[in-house]
């Protein structure tokens, strides 16, 4: 188990396994946090120059989206993750939006298929995961409509 963990451009999701402790899974390995999944996001936007509650405000102007904010972990790497349930509960996994390669309904909730081939299953609706993945793409969107417009 580690203490701190660094999200990076082969992290792919971050999963609770418990109120204290999370799995990362990366595109070649799996690491358990001794952190939950939301501070371990917070953890990570400071890291990055931010705060949660400062990434949840950009994406907000940004986009307008009210609650369970996708949000940019780091903007250079376009590193966007996306909540499945609100900030506050305790089950709350973090998704990387550009891992995602499909995603289908499954016993359990919603089946995620990542770039490379690797497969987690989230007690989430599929309608719900839609929604976030809609979301997180919205905020990509804005995000080079921003950057288009100041290269200019």
């Amino acid at each position: 188990m580690i203490e701190e963990y660094e999200i990076n451009a082969s992290t792919l999701a971050i999963v609770p396994i418990d109120e204290h402790t999370s799995h990362v899974y990366e595109e070649e390995a799996d690491y358990i946090v001794s952190q939950n999944t939301n501070r371990l996001i917070d953890y990570n936007c400071k890291f990055y120059g931010s705060s949660y509650q400062g990434r949840c405000e950009g994406t907000k102007y940004l986009t307008g989206i009210k609650s369970k904010f996708p949000i940019i972990i780091e903007e250079s790497r376009n590193i966007i993750f996306f909540p499945t349930s609100s900030y506050r509960c305790t089950d709350n996994a973090w998704i990387a939006f550009n891992k995602i390669q499909k995603y289908s309904s499954s016993y359990l909730g919603t089946k995620i298929i990542f770039e490379n081939k690797q497969e987690i299953e989230v007690p989430i609706s599929y309608y719900s995961i839609d929604n976030q993945f809609s979301r997180a793409a919205r905020l990509k969107s804005r995000l080079y409509d921003i950057k288009s417009i100041k290269n200019r």
